[in-house]
């Protein structure tokens, strides 16, 4: 069958969700709004360590406060748990309390739940809580966290240490310096940051006393997992005992998918009150109390023979846990190490990775990753090879690429890349960029006092391996099509790009397909949305759940049509007779008499074990003043392979967002704690910055798509990519302006006007004596 031209895949679908929220009739968590529920707050630490006592004695006879949990009253729950670990030399983690007991480990740390009958009442009681508190010695940032005497966070965690790992051939990569012509290297910090999505996390749970049921409510990237963890690891209670529920979900960039205290202590009082309680976030706890991403120091270092080929590479890599384990928080920078080969041909490597303590809020998967910090690491050491042997950052890619006869090609850290063409997305993104005329540009811009710079990426990254995802596809009894399935859409436009996969083989228009995500009581099972697998593995499960279902309704159209199977065709919810203009429509289908109700549903899992690797080019030029330090951005291009593209709008869509938050990363966002006390000092908008449209500029954006072969749609996986090739090409072109006008080879991120401007002065300064 001919795919469908209009709304395929493939095609420029707009998105079937925008009606609604433009006009302001999305449903978010807050809009749910159960009669006569109760109001929560968390009381948190003003001490980023501290050993204290408390007292809530007064707070509780307070007007309209119905309950105060303490850790005392919460000490029967398990803590939130981190869900990774090594097979062989596992490792064990601190406890991460519900509620902290005695002592606090970072600004922020919960230490009281107050319920009461308004917000006001609520606040009223978190200001009379007597606790009081005995400051101790904190410690921020993991160069000062591993230094000898330093506080501790963990007193059985000595010099702040999770673990300290290796990763390749540390012999081999020694002897490969060893007889290297020349060595690279570089010393840099990716800066931590705040997932700053625009709603903030909010919760509501209501209680069945009839049943002992909890129903929460709650913005989420994945309402089975939120649940599993809740009720296995944290309240010891069946599954059956609780319903989630995740309606419209304002961003979320991996920071949503995680349990959080708040769910816990939300179930434990609506249990106790036997009322409906709901708590969100103002933005000032999101800072406090979210997990965070990034932050990571590292050196890294490569061997280089005389004609530029990569001989080895070295890394020593620190990431910062925060005071607790979050979720996924250690295998960031150990899974992320896996990565750091790039898309180069490096046959020798060693990586030492060390996950560190701070007093500082815990620190967990963002928008990549490990993978962003991955390729800011590649990509920059790339930049400095180039610069140390006279090359130009094209050749020495070039030079040292994996060429698509090697592929599939299993990378020295085990990963398997399956397709694609790595110089040739290079070369398309500088023909856009008109790299070759670069030179003008620069004489040009200096004439305005300017100085421009030029600067690129290639990155890779590994996406879609979460797990099983299963799709289930029923008719319904009007003849539209109904998709349940446990990914969840946090803004990515699930609704649209499913549906157009049924659109695919049914030819109905998207309008007539509906997906049902985020309640654990319509749906079985699901992974929820991180890692970029909602379509490399739940557009899978929806293409063969489709197919499932319309081998089904062949079947049943032959009997009403007294035919084969085999002579039938759907297209325009209607199966056909091939060849005629004999017809039976999904609805008349539907409604026939004596149908097996399982006749009109099909259902499929798949399991993207293998991973995709999502792969491109980005190049960025940028006007540097030096006399104020300010960078603009002047030209964006991004040649991306995603193997397929399922729907060009939503593709720009990710790929945009995803850039803007690697120029925010690049250029301004940085979470700042003071070294002296661990207080969060970038602790609103005031102080921490994120980009606006203005920082950024009218990006050009293609595919050069290389089928991915591990994958049966092809498509290789699209929501971080974004985030990850932008960073190293900003840095590099600013530090590219840098050197080439003044020998500057370093800054680090972000690249604030303060940081260049000084930069600029102190070689100035070196000049002038």
């Amino acid at each position: 069958m001919a795919a469908p031209i209009k709304f395929g895949v493939g095609q420029s679908v707009l998105r079937k969700e925008d009606d609604a929220l433009i006009r302001g009739k999305g449903r978010y968590t807050d809009d749910h709004a159960p009669q006569a529920s109760l109001h929560a707050l968390v009381l948190r630490s003003p001490h980023a360590h501290a050993k204290f006592t408390i007292d809530a004695s007064k707070a509780l006879a307070l007007p309209g406060v119905a309950l105060i949990l303490t850790a005392e009253d919460v000490k029967d729950l398990g803590g939130l748990p981190c869900l990774f670990n090594f097979e062989v030399d596992p490792f064990t983690g601190p406890p991460y309390p519900i509620l902290a007991k005695d002592e606090v480990r970072h600004v922020g740390d919960a230490v009281a739940f107050v319920v009461a009958d308004s917000i006001d009442h609520a606040r009223d009681a978190i200001e009379a809580i007597e606790v009081n508190w005995t400051p101790l010695p904190a410690v921020s940032g993991v160069a000062n966290a591993v230094k000898p005497g330093a506080p501790q966070v963990w007193p059985d965690k000595p010099g702040n240490i999770l673990f300290d790992v290796p990763i390749g051939d540390k012999k081999a990569t020694d002897e490969a310096f060893a007889k290297a012509h020349a060595v690279a290297e570089i010393s840099i910090v990716n800066p931590r940051v705040v997932a700053s999505f625009m709603e903030t996390r909010a919760a509501i749970c209501e209680y069945d006393a009839k049943r002992d049921h909890l129903t929460l409510t709650a913005g989420s990237q994945g309402s089975h997992r939120l649940r599993d963890i809740l009720c296995q690891n944290i309240l010891d209670i069946p599954v059956e005992k609780m319903r989630v529920i995740c309606p419209d979900v304002g961003g979320g960039f991996g920071t949503k998918l995680f349990p959080y205290r708040e769910y816990a202590l939300l179930a434990v009082a609506s249990r106790k009150l036997k009322k409906t309680v709901r708590w969100a976030a103002d933005r000032s706890e999101h800072f406090m109390g979210d997990a965070q991403g990034r932050d990571n120091v590292t050196t890294a270092k490569m061997a280089l023979a005389e004609d530029g080929k990569f001989l080895a590479m070295d890394v020593d890599l620190m990431g910062d846990m925060g005071a607790y384990l979050s979720t996924f928080a250690p295998y960031i920078p150990h899974g992320g190490a896996g990565m750091l080969p790039g898309l180069y041909d490096i046959q020798t490597f060693h990586c030492r990775v060390r996950t560190v303590f701070t007093h500082t809020v815990p620190v967990d998967a963002y928008r990549g990753a490990g993978r962003p910090e991955a390729a800011y690491v590649i990509e920059r050491l790339v930049d400095a090879c180039a610069r140390k042997l006279g090359m130009t950052p094209d050749a020495i890619r070039k030079k040292n690429f994996i060429q698509p006869r090697q592929l599939p090609y299993k990378t020295v850290t085990g990963k398997v890349y399956d397709s694609g063409d790595f110089a040739a997305h290079m070369k398309r993104a500088m023909e856009v960029a008109n790299w070759k005329e670069f030179p003008k540009r620069v004489k040009a811009a200096k004439k305005d006092g300017l100085v421009r710079g030029i600067g690129m990426s290639s990155y890779v990254e590994i996406c879609g391996t979460m797990g099983d995802e299963t799709a289930n596809v029923r008719l319904d009894p009007n003849g539209d099509i109904t998709v349940l399935i446990g990914t969840q859409s946090s803004g990515q436009g699930h609704q649209t790009a499913y549906a157009q996969i049924v659109a695919e083989q049914f030819g109905v228009p998207p309008e007539r397909v509906h997906v049902h995500q985020g309640d654990t009581d319509e749906i079985a099972t699901g992974l929820g949305t991180g890692g970029s697998a909602s379509i490399p593995t739940g557009g899978v499960s929806v293409q063969r759940a489709t197919a499932e279902l319309g081998k089904k309704l062949k079947e049943l159209a032959a009997e009403a049509l007294e035919t084969s199977a085999a002579d039938l065709e759907i297209t325009g919810g209607v199966v056909r007779i091939a060849g005629t203009d004999r017809t039976i429509s999904f609805a008349d289908l539907a409604k026939r008499q004596g149908t097996d109700p399982s006749k009109l549903k099909g259902a499929a899992t798949f399991n993207s074990a293998d991973g995709t690797y999502p792969n491109g080019t980005h190049i960025a030029e940028v006007e540097i003043d030096p006399a104020t330090g300010i960078v603009k951005i002047v030209n964006y291009v991004i040649v991306d392979d995603f193997g397929v593209t399922l729907n060009p709008l939503l593709l720009a869509g990710q790929v945009h967002g995803g850039v803007m938050q690697g120029i925010g990363q690049a250029l301004m966002e940085r979470v700042v704690y003071s070294p002296t006390d661990g207080q969060l000092i970038t602790g609103t908008y005031m102080d921490y910055a994120l980009p606006r449209a203005a920082d950024g500029v009218s990006f050009h954006f293609e595919t050069h798509n290389v089928p991915c072969k591990t994958n049966p749609l092809g498509v290789k996986g699209a929501g971080e990519a974004g985030a990850i090739g932008s960073c190293p090409a900003v840095v590099n072109a600013i530090v590219e302006g840098l050197w080439r006008e003044y020998k500057i080879e370093h800054v680090d991120m972000p690249a604030t006007p303060e940081r260049i401007w000084i930069a600029i002065r102190e070689h100035q300064r070196r000049h002038s004596l």
